[in-house]
């Protein structure tokens, strides 16, 4: 009995240490993750001339961002006006004012510096030396965009004729509805849809309609919890109902292709791809182009329309004469400007980089907030929030960012 005392005595000191040491250990690394690094790049990009909202303890500046959003949400936007980066993205059109064209925000413990110099961008997204590397996408966004596709020129040229089959079936049924006002928007959603169907599967859109319903629920939940703070691991533990709901969705996403086509893992996360990512942007550049076209003097709208008619005549548009119609790319590069499918393009550093003349710690994810570049006075001038295709009159026809660099 006396031995047992003692050996106790003896051994529970040991515990003791052992459990404080443990206990210490983990308190400095929890120190360190949650304010020791946060706090000494906040203080490093500084040092630099880099500053911004000061990071707030686990959620970073995730409550501030989203306070803004449910504000400028609540606020309609009047007169039709073309000022959108207020409304999609009032965090950054407040913070570039108050800290500069460059500045560091924090998504939780994640540091973001934000880019807007054009010369720092072109770094960016030229990534001579391949250390900009692409951000993986978060448990929602993975569900809705898959691993991406890519697609060959001459496929894409052969998808023409299915293209214009669309496009006719669509202006047949407006003739029906002459006089009549009609859902833009809706008419173009379900145009590109079937689009897609066509040329990726060579169905009608009624086949892929659940798919792109269950698309659009997707993508609801993706933008609800955009700014929401993840605890790594808690979905093995608890999910929350978003989460639950999310992989219902990708399940049934899954199941639809299966019906069209072979069960083929790369192929599904292709065509999940090629469904959202590409059939939102055309939407909305479509809708787009019908909102600014009225826009346009009537004069100029007539000149194009009669290039349009003597170019093809009796023949459907092809690909080679649609890239001799200047007017029409200098319209299409305007509203892809006022109105970019992608609102921030994201990369991030694996290392330490220099990028220009600043120093980027690892694991700092870096943002180009399109949105803010279109919409710079000091890029596009004062008349920066009006329709002007005749901006780009001196660019060659091309589309997109390839534009906007040139431009910038």
């Amino acid at each position: 009995m006396m031995n047992w005392m003692r050996d106790t005595v003896l051994t529970l000191p040991r515990f003791l240490s052992t459990f404080l040491v443990l206990f210490a250990l983990i308190f400095i690394k929890i120190f360190h993750k949650l304010w020791w690094t946060p706090t000494r790049i906040q203080k490093y990009m500084a040092s630099q001339g880099i500053s911004g909202p000061s990071y707030r303890l686990i959620h970073g500046n995730n409550k501030e961002i989203s306070n803004m959003l449910e504000e400028a949400r609540s606020k309609p936007i009047r007169n039709l006006s073309h000022d959108v980066l207020s409304a999609v993205q009032p965090h950054i059109h407040s913070w570039t004012k108050t800290y500069g064209k460059n500045f560091l925000q924090w998504q939780g413990l994640q540091p973001v510096l934000f880019i807007t110099e054009p010369e720092l961008c072109k770094e960016i997204l030229i990534n001579k030396d391949r250390v900009y590397t692409k951000k993986k996408p978060n448990i929602y966004s993975k569900k809705l965009f898959g691993d991406g596709i890519s697609v060959a020129e001459d496929c894409l040229k052969n998808m023409i004729p299915d293209m214009i089959a669309s496009s006719e079936t669509m202006l047949e049924g407006w003739k029906k509805h002459e006089g009549k006002e009609i859902e833009v928007y809706e008419q173009f959603r379900l145009f590109t849809s079937e689009v897609i169907s066509r040329t990726a599967f060579g169905s009608c859109y009624l086949e892929g309609k659940n798919m792109f319903d269950m698309l659009m629920k997707l993508s609801s939940i993706i933008f609800r919890n955009s700014h929401k703070l993840r605890v790594p691991g808690i979905s093995k533990v608890y999910k929350p109902s978003d989460e639950k709901e999310s992989d219902k969705l990708e399940k049934g996403i899954w199941d639809s292709i299966i019906k069209i086509r072979i069960s083929l893992n790369e192929l599904v996360e292709e065509c999940k791809t090629f469904y959202f990512a590409g059939q939102r942007p055309l939407t909305l550049c479509l809708f787009g182009l019908s909102f600014f076209c009225p826009s346009i003097p009537i004069g100029k709208r007539k000149r194009e329309g009669g290039g349009v008619l003597q170019l093809f005549e009796e023949e459907t548009p092809n690909p080679g004469g649609l890239a001799k119609l200047k007017t029409m790319s200098m319209i299409m590069n305007e509203s892809l400007r006022l109105y970019p499918p992608a609102v921030l393009l994201l990369r991030k550093v694996d290392k330490e980089v220099r990028l220009g003349n600043l120093i980027v710690p690892a694991n700092v994810q870096l943002h180009i907030p399109t949105l803010a570049l279109h919409h710079e006075p000091q890029f596009w001038g004062q008349d920066v929030k009006l329709f002007k295709p005749e901006r780009f009159f001196e660019v060659r026809p091309q589309h997109g960012l390839q534009v906007i660099l040139h431009s910038l």
